[in-house]
């Protein structure tokens, strides 16, 4: 396993104690589903009650449906489409049954006939619930 920042004492073997590696494995999840326009996949790492803050948007989003629904305004309205997302920097911490995860992230999107590079940091809030990580919160922001 590849050390992270702020990870815990771990396990001979290099295994976290506290769900760190699960928690990760969602995080992972959400940002290769991303990366590769999976949009349904994608959805699933998210609660129905998730809150979303995009520097691209005026406000914020109150719920994953009110996401997905502003992914297909993109989608129908300006060709949007997830090219590729790549992560780095990476720092999870784990406190009980949430975990905050932030990095850096560079995405290739396509919008409005345009393909660029976006560079931002991100943050992503996840719940342990039932059993499983899911996103509750994230917030992106440019990177300088």
């Amino acid at each position: 396993m590849t050390p992270v920042d702020g990870l815990p004492s771990a396990e001979p073997g290099g295994v976290p104690t506290d769900g760190t590696a699960s928690a990760l494995a969602a995080v992972d999840d959400i940002i290769d589903n991303f990366a590769h326009h999976r949009r349904a996949e994608y959805f699933t790492g998210f609660t129905p009650d998730a809150t979303f803050l995009f520097h691209t948007y005026p406000g914020r989003l109150e719920s994953r449906a009110a996401y997905e629904q502003l992914w297909d305004v993109w989608e129908e309205d300006h060709g949007f489409h997830v090219r590729s997302c790549a992560s780095s920097n990476r720092r999870i911490q784990i406190f009980g049954q949430t975990a905050v995860f932030s990095h850096d992230v560079d995405t290739v999107a396509t919008f409005d006939g345009a393909t660029e590079t976006v560079t931002e940091r991100e943050t992503i809030v996840l719940e342990l619930r039932h059993g499983a990580w899911l996103c509750v919160h994230e917030h992106l922001s440019l990177r300088n």
